[in-house]
């Protein structure tokens, strides 16, 4: 049984110490650093081992539960995931987690819970239903304010929605990929009742390269980070022994090795390398061309749309960072099925039933604003509309929920005087085609041609697939990998393929898009060949996440701007994270604090807002009167 630390004060702190996860002083160490802060009536376990009731007996344990109100796990994030109280003692506890050495987390990437608002409650309008700006109104809804979201599109979702076309196909804005380590997505997911819709795939990232030949990053190793890391490169058939051995130098000598003992620290080391691209940081420190070429360009690729030639080594050394310290973080998942279905529709639902409003078809054509006689600067509204009808949208706090071509249409050119906004104009968008081609057969079936032509079960390979032989950098066969939505009885594979760069087919039509995607998916699959294309679809974005290229990271806004009652989300503003589905939930985080923050300060600047509008109205009318 572990040792157990007796009680100080009023606090009936018992801290379960599990003996094999740490030895020495350590657990009186942590009990004295935590033993502080928290409630009466709070229970602590450390580590797995006293959950699963291998440290402590099972009346013991029952018998500190039935006790406690509040109970405080010290160790890994990823042990809560599947975690629950309530079979052992009948009830829901307050269950909290206070990370650990290896398994804290960089405190950019997770934020700390918020404390519970007690400001005034503030009327908001969003301008953007995607995922950063759904993720803003559910924190600020939690907090009891008024949420109403504008979006000019038919559907919510932004980059990560998709709609359903004439024929009942579901159309994605693009191939959605869950990395383990999208903790702050994963905690929305679940907050709104969506934690179950997603598929967990075997730990392996797989290659498939020209000819049919698979190579393999195999995490699936009976110990943890960084160990399955370490054996899953070592191990790979993606890359010849020479240059996995580089390829290990390079890793090695990188913030990756700091981050399993002080993951800040890392991480501020990470961001210092924004400057430098990661194929110029990678072969400083003794890798190859051939890694770069046949692994990290279509890591690369499917990350930021560029390849490591263009792309910041921040932006890859973050994942790396992650997939070294965290066992779960390499591993993948993918919807049950549509975006439209299992994400953004339990989040408009979460939103919808706590008051929040969406009015869809209303895009904000401009934000009013003006200026007090203090000289500081107020957004007095939204002008937004909707085919012929137009209204001004009046709240206490505007947030803009954009991408970066529709920030830089909505800001008011006026602003460019603040180096924050007009840092934004250095930003770019990637342009990213997303093609989907549905088949008579199975293409990703390479080991039974007999099973690939038939169409009773659906067989092939089941997870997101990388290439470094075409100009789809990552696809996946959806009718495997999130059947609830693409898989058709009596049809075959779904191929959803990402072009990336998706510049020299932006101009092509679509035709001929389709004509090139499918001979190379044949490249890469010629066991599929005789099999035929019967429906596809491609879809065009010509800026999509913005270009995380070397010296770009300085340009990100913070959320909260020069202007008090304006706020900014996006994935593209100031987070530790990349531009992905995980940055906009972050940011959509910090919104809502920065707004929750100022509580005091936007009902101050709405009622100075009223009073001069109150002033300059009895001014004009005074001058009517005299004239």
């Amino acid at each position: 049984m572990g040792d157990r630390i007796g009680e100080r004060g009023s606090s009936r702190g018992v801290i379960w110490l599990s003996p094999g996860l740490l030895g020495g002083g350590a657990g009186a160490e942590i009990a004295s650093s935590i033993r502080e802060a928290p409630p009466s009536d709070s229970l602590f376990l450390l580590g797995s081992k006293a959950l699963t009731r291998s440290a402590i007996s099972t009346k013991e344990l029952i018998g500190e539960l039935l006790y406690a109100d509040h109970v405080f796990l010290v160790g890994p994030i990823s042990v809560l995931n599947n975690l629950t109280l309530v079979p052992l003692t009948g009830r829901n506890l307050d269950l909290r987690i206070l990370p650990f050495l290896s398994a804290t987390a960089p405190k950019g990437l997770f934020p700390p819970e918020p404390e519970h608002y007690r400001g005034p409650k503030l009327k908001v309008a969003i301008i953007g239903a995607g995922l950063a700006g759904m993720s803003t109104a559910v924190e600020l809804l939690d907090q009891g304010h008024e949420v109403d979201l504008y979006d000019s599109r038919t559907f919510i979702g932004g980059k990560v929605g998709s709609f359903v076309d004439k024929q009942g196909n579901h159309i994605e804005m693009g191939l959605h990929v869950f990395f383990g380590c999208y903790s702050n997505l994963f905690r929305l997911m679940k907050k709104v009742g969506a934690d179950n819709n997603l598929l967990v795939k075997e730990h392996t990232h797989t290659f498939v390269n020209k000819g049919g030949i698979v190579g393999e990053l195999d995490f699936r190793f009976p110990v943890g980070a960084p160990l399955h890391g370490i054996q899953a490169f070592l191990r790979t058939n993606q890359l010849k022994v020479y240059d996995k051995a580089r390829n290990a130098i390079a890793l090695a000598l990188s913030p990756v090795v700091r981050a399993l003992l002080d993951p800040d620290g890392a991480l501020q080391q990470v961001r210092d390398l924004d400057d430098v691209s990661f194929t110029d940081w990678f072969m400083s420190r003794g890798g190859t061309r051939e890694s770069i070429t046949r692994m990290w360009d279509p890591v690369a690729y499917a990350l930021g749309f560029i390849d490591c030639d263009n792309i910041s080594a921040r932006c890859m050394l973050t994942i790396f960072t992650l997939f070294a310290t965290k066992t779960e973080a390499s591993l993948l998942r993918m919807l049950k099925g549509s975006p439209d279905v299992y994400l953004s529709g339990p989040i408009k639902k979460y939103i919808t039933d706590r008051g929040g409003r969406f009015h869809l078809r209303w895009g904000c054509r401009e934000v009013l604003y003006d200026k007090s006689p203090d000289g500081e600067t107020y957004v007095k509204g939204f002008l937004v509309s909707k085919a012929t009808s137009s209204e001004i949208i009046k709240a206490d706090a505007y947030v803009a929920a954009c991408d970066v071509p529709g920030i830089k249409r909505l800001l008011p050119s006026e602003w460019r005087e603040w180096d924050m906004f007009d840092n934004i104009y250095k930003l770019d968008g990637v342009p990213v085609v997303t093609v989907q081609l549905r088949y008579n057969g199975w293409v990703t079936e390479v080991q039974d041609l007999e099973k690939s032509r038939q169409l009773q079960k659906a067989v092939g390979l089941d997870n997101l697939l990388y290439t470094p032989d075409a100009d789809f950098s990552c696809f996946s066969d959806l009718a495997l990998s999130s059947p609830a939505d693409y898989y058709i009885e009596g049809q075959g594979s779904l191929i959803q393929a990402v072009l990336t760069p998706g510049d020299p087919y932006m101009p092509l039509p679509n035709e001929e898009i389709i004509s090139k995607v499918e001979k190379q998916v044949l490249d890469l699959f010629p066991s599929a060949r005789g099999l035929e294309v019967t429906w596809s679809s491609v879809v065009k974005i010509g800026q999509s996440l913005y270009r995380e290229a070397p010296g770009n990271d300085p340009f990100r806004p913070d959320q909260k701007t020069p202007v008090k009652n304006f706020f900014l989300s996006g994935s593209y503003t100031k987070q530790d994270y990349i531009d992905s589905m995980e940055g906009a939930t972050l940011s959509g985080r910090r919104t809502a604090a920065y707004i929750c923050g100022a509580g005091e300060e936007l009902l101050a600047i709405r009622k100075k807002l009223v009073v001069d509008h109150s002033e300059k109205a009895s001014g004009k009318v005074q001058m009517l009167q005299t004239s």
